[in-house]
């Protein structure tokens, strides 16, 4: 695990004031040093600079060290990840006549890249981003892996290309400028996070998961290499199907348990946790490290339920409690994002990716097998919604649903304000009404808090564009489907693997995802909608999978989620601070806000007659970026 940086520059287009040079290369691989303390690197010619920062994993000697050369010299590599089928691709490329000097993966990558070009990405098994400067052709290519678990970001303005696998890297580059990009700001308080390919800046953006970027001084290529298809739909039995996914979990766990360091997991105590720590044990001749974070609020605590599963399977078990450390650690942690980013989780990731950094190096983790298999109940909720929609004739549910709505807008009451979404809900599309779903902020609210000016300058851009794009583009032909595979485009992307990514590099952690295995995810899309969500049981098929190795009272708890309690935190622990970064006369949400609606936002919050938490935390997160960040 690494961080990568470098740009390419075509001087006779390029201002001199904005070329790069050896001093600027190395402040780019400092300001991602957290990414990859261990070793350092960087290339320089006329046209292209590269530099590394390296976090020793898989060979610890220097013949890892990068920028890597190809054994002809022709190409140089700078990668960030691990590829996981790196030995079986190693032993392919021996034998059409490559000589490898090394033993890590990174020269694997270099090598089918100069066997078979740009299209050996499709052949890679792992998380990924990197870059390979063509000498001879003067061209660069980059590529990310299929599900977007290594960030790549690039800066664009025709003439400089910059790249990084952090925003910083990009921002210590004497051509780039901190210019805001007004809907990506709207994109923020609508999902707590920035979707690809936006980010908060003009002119950067992140390269999409499975996407390649070819760049010459002719031209510039973006283009897909990998797409998830839910079209083709398993006909085996339930338990056929949960045999063999048991079997593809257990190879793609064991493929991610190779490493010269120490090695340990995140558990929970949750399902898709539980069962890789089960399957690490069953793969291990010792016992696993693992680590948990726990509250005082045993609303949000499940640190006994890890517990159960570090005694059944004898783990060298690690606990932490978290809340006392929230207000002393918060500036520190949001610092780590470079743009503004509002899942609360942010917060006990950090502390149990730094927990485990003074364990281990490498640490396995569950994520992902909500966004396959069902398992938030917002799906459950959205799939009563949608029957209910398909039950409303059109007519009715376009005139009359919306005038009832709006009859219970603004109530205070919880169950008015239900009602108030559920029949707003309804009487859209369920593209749409998906969108609502994975809202962070409602219209209503936002039209309460946007200044005037602001407004105008959006001119008729909303954020559900996104939602209802992907939505629509997915092949398979029932909603679930849909809506599975526009958060595994979105939000898992987006949210998801930036707050694992940063949080753990934060520590110099690797973190490692089995059941985000590309042929986990892909298998998972065969399996019918009815046996993920079956009736009201989220994760049927998962739950069947691992049956054999986790207790009933593990399978078939109540799901709690990596959760933390935002509104209680708001009204006590994080108040003053809350108050002192949301209310300064400089602020930076007053650009955007008019400070007179998010004041009586504040106080409803305050007196306990809303919960306006969601709203409330992602105004302070964006504010302690701005500040941060000095735009």
């Amino acid at each position: 695990m690494c961080g990568i940086a470098g740009f390419v520059q075509y001087q006779d287009h390029v201002n001199p004031s904005h070329l790069g040079d050896l001093t600027t290369l190395k402040k780019m691989g400092d300001s991602i040093f957290h990414r990859g303390p261990d070793a350092h690197g960087e290339y320089l010619e006329d046209q292209v600079g590269l530099c590394h920062r390296r976090l020793s994993i898989i060979d610890l000697t220097d013949s890892g060290t990068q920028p890597m050369f190809s054994g002809d010299g022709r190409y140089v590599l700078v990668f960030n990840g691990e590829i996981y089928n790196f030995q079986e691709l190693r032993t392919l490329a021996e034998e059409q006549g490559y000589n490898f000097k090394t033993q890590t993966d990174s020269e694997v990558i270099l090598a089918l890249y100069a066997l078979e070009g740009e299209s050996c990405v499709s052949k890679l098994n792992g998380m990924f981003a990197f870059a390979i400067w063509d000498k001879t052709k003067q061209q660069l290519f980059l590529a990310r892996d299929r599900i977007g678990k290594k960030p790549l970001y690039y800066y664009d303005n025709g003439n400089e290309f910059i790249f990084g696998s952090e925003i910083k890297a990009i921002l210590a580059h004497p051509a780039t400028k901190k210019e805001v990009n007004p809907e990506a700001v709207y994109d923020f308080f609508a999902y707590q996070y920035i979707p690809e390919p936006k980010t908060i800046f003009h002119n950067i953006y992140k390269l999409k998961p499975g996407h390649c970027f070819s760049i010459s001084k002719e031209k510039r290529n973006v283009y897909p290499y990998w797409d998830l298809s839910f079209a083709n739909q398993s006909m085996k039995s339930e338990a056929e199907i949960s045999q063999e996914l048991l079997h593809i979990l257990d190879e793609s766990t064991r493929q991610r348990m190779i490493s010269d360091v120490p090695l340990g997991a995140f558990l929970s105590g949750g399902v898709d946790s539980s069962g890789i720590v089960a399957l690490m044990s069953k793969n291990s001749e010792t016992p696993v490290t693992t680590c948990s974070i726990g509250f005082d609020s045993k609303k949000f605590d499940e640190t006994k339920y890890a517990k159960q599963i570090a005694d059944q399977y004898k783990t060298n078990h690690h606990e932490l409690e978290v809340t006392k450390n929230v207000e002393d650690n918060l500036l520190h942690i949001t610092s780590f994002f470079d743009e503004p980013f509002a899942d609360p989780s942010m917060v006990p990731t950090y502390f149990v990716s730094q927990l485990a950094k003074q364990k281990v190096t490498v640490a396995l983790a569950g994520d992902g097998g909500d966004e396959s298999f069902a398992g938030y109940q917002k799906y459950a909720i959205d799939q009563i919604e949608n029957n209910l929609r398909n039950k409303v004739p059109s007519l009715l549910r376009r005139s009359l649903l919306p005038k009832l709505a709006s009859l219970l807008s603004g109530r205070s009451n919880t169950l008015f304000r239900k009602g108030h979404t559920l029949l707003n809900t309804l009487s859209l599309p369920p593209d749409h009404g998906f969108y609502l779903t994975n809202c962070f902020c409602s219209d209503l609210i936002w039209n309460q808090l946007v200044r005037t000016d602001f407004k105008r300058s959006l001119g008729d851009y909303h954020p559900s564009t996104l939602t209802k794009d992907y939505y629509r583009k997915c092949d398979g032909e029932d909603h679930l489907s849909k809506i599975l595979y526009t958060d595994i485009k979105t939000y898992l992307p987006g949210d998801i693997l930036v707050k694992v990514d940063r949080m753990s590099m934060a520590n110099s952690l690797e973190v490692r995802a089995p059941i985000l295995d590309y042929r986990v995810m892909e298998y998972a899309a065969t399996i019918p909608s009815h046996m993920k969500l079956k009736q009201s049981e989220k994760k049927h098929v998962l739950k069947e999978a691992f049956k054999p190795l986790l207790t009933d009272e593990i399978l078939y708890r109540k799901k709690m989620g990596f959760s933390v309690p935002l509104a209680e935190w708001l009204r006590k622990d994080l108040r003053l601070l809350a108050e002192a970064k949301l209310f300064a006369n400089n602020s930076g949400l007053s650009n955007f806000f008019e400070p007179t609606a998010l004041k009586e936002l504040w106080q409803k919050h305050q007196n306990g007659s809303h919960d306006f938490s969601s709203e409330l935390w992602s105004c302070l997160m964006f504010e302690l970026w701005w500040q941060h960040y000095n735009i």
